[in-house]
């Protein structure tokens, strides 16, 4: 599976009211491995920054007048993320900001190009319902260092964001890998025999680690953890 996490920076906080994007950031993950690939580009807005804005990005109007216009990179930012899942943090602020600028070139919106949206605050929302889930308050929770952070960056925040969503959606790994391989029914995949040549080769090289008393006991803290914050919906207890 192929997924751009993605974050903006903008004039301010509303589209309609004429704003616009001045910092894109994007980077790849591909089968929940990060592929070092990134798009980034900041953008002159051709027009004033909000304090309020200004306060929180730190990106000056003076900083943009050489960059090139949201018109200038359209294509290359429309071919980074075609066909691939976007993952992004309070989506629907940064889709419209997108589909604003597309608007304006008469080009297709954001959903058209990619295979679909993820807003992953809506997923933190679900797994912690009633706590803070912006980016800051998720690092936290999951142990991620995020102390570069001081100001909202679009490209820094794109990163950080795929390492919360890592964190959030651990234990999916094996799902994704099956449905990405094609196997309908995983366990009929394991069960087949390998060829004849490769199950001599197999034989000899088999090795069987197990697991400590130690790392035991974490899988069993890092359980019981996942149970409690899921409101008892531990998939892995319950089987």
């Amino acid at each position: 599976m192929r997924q751009i996490f993605l974050d903006t920076e903008t004039t301010g906080l509303e589209h309609k009211l004429g704003h616009r994007i001045i910092e894109i950031g994007c980077v790849e993950m591909y089968n929940r491995q990060l592929t070092n690939r990134h798009f980034h580009h900041y953008l002159n807005p051709d027009r004033d920054i909000d304090a309020g804005a200004l306060a929180v990005h730190g990106i000056s109007l003076e900083f943009l007048q050489d960059k090139p216009h949201f018109a200038d990179i359209a294509e290359e930012f429309l071919d980074f993320i075609r066909g691939a899942e976007l993952v992004i943090h309070n989506a629907s602020f940064d889709i419209g900001f997108l589909n604003a600028e597309l608007a304006l070139l008469d080009m297709a919106p954001i959903k058209s190009v990619c295979h679909e949206v993820l807003d992953s605050l809506a997923l933190a929302k679900e797994l912690h319902p009633g706590k803070k889930n912006n980016l800051n308050a998720l690092c936290e929770r999951y142990g991620i260092d995020n102390s570069k952070r001081t100001l909202h960056g679009a490209l820094l925040d794109a990163e950080i964001l795929a390492e919360v969503y890592v964190a959030m959606t651990r234990g999916q790994e094996s799902l994704i890998m099956e449905i990405d391989q094609g196997n309908s029914n995983p366990l009929e995949a394991a069960l087949t025999p390998l060829p004849q040549d490769m199950q001599t080769e197999t034989r000899q090289v088999r090795v069987v680690l197990k697991a400590t008393d130690q790392e035991l006991a974490e899988h069993d803290q890092l359980l019981a953890s996942i149970q409690k914050e899921s409101k008892g919906k531990c998939l892995w207890l319950k089987s």
